[in-house]
């Protein structure tokens, strides 16, 4: 197995996940990991660490969410702050729909598509353990269809970067 770094790299998709049911048939499935830098992080509830690392998010990001709300709104998909403002637990835009001792699933059912994010903590893959990312897309037509191909490369950067500076901060 390949030594985990505090930078952030592709990964198998965690079975053990709880959205591990569906990638199969999935328009988008992909995974990412990081290493825990220190024992705070690997002892965090994983609400607080999801804040975290979705709560790092840098300028450019968060001025390619405000173009991404500038186009979306026309089409009837949920903006950034529609999401913000949706019920139930949040973290960011993002609805929790589970949370146990070692992982958080997140996501958003809307018009064009749905999603989940499993945030999944393991003991394994360096001296406190690690963090994967992992996500799975399923589309409903040819708008998030469209949306997840003009997105994907953005997705990839994005995740790639907020795990990789969540880590490199010592998740705080």
């Amino acid at each position: 197995m390949q030594a985990i770094t505090l930078k952030a790299r592709k990964a198998a998709l965690p079975p053990q996940a709880a959205i591990a049911p569906l990638y199969p048939g999935s328009d988008l499935a992909d995974a990412y990991v990081v290493a825990l830098p220190n024992a705070q992080a690997a002892g965090m509830d994983m609400e607080r660490l999801a804040n975290v690392v979705f709560g790092s998010q840098p300028g450019w990001a968060q001025k390619l969410m405000v173009l991404r709300d500038a186009i979306v709104a026309r089409f009837g998909i949920k903006t950034a702050t529609e999401l913000t403002k949706g019920g139930g637990g949040r973290v960011g835009i993002f609805r929790i729909y589970a949370v146990t001792a070692n992982e958080i699933i997140v996501g958003e059912d809307d018009s064009h598509l749905d999603f989940r994010l499993s945030m999944l903590r393991s003991a394994q893959g360096g001296a406190h353990g690690s963090l994967t990312l992992a996500s799975a897309v399923h589309c409903h037509n040819w708008l998030g269809r469209a949306y997840l191909m003009l997105i994907r490369p953005f997705h990839k950067l994005i995740v790639r970067y907020t795990l990789t500076r969540a880590a490199r901060s010592g998740f705080r």
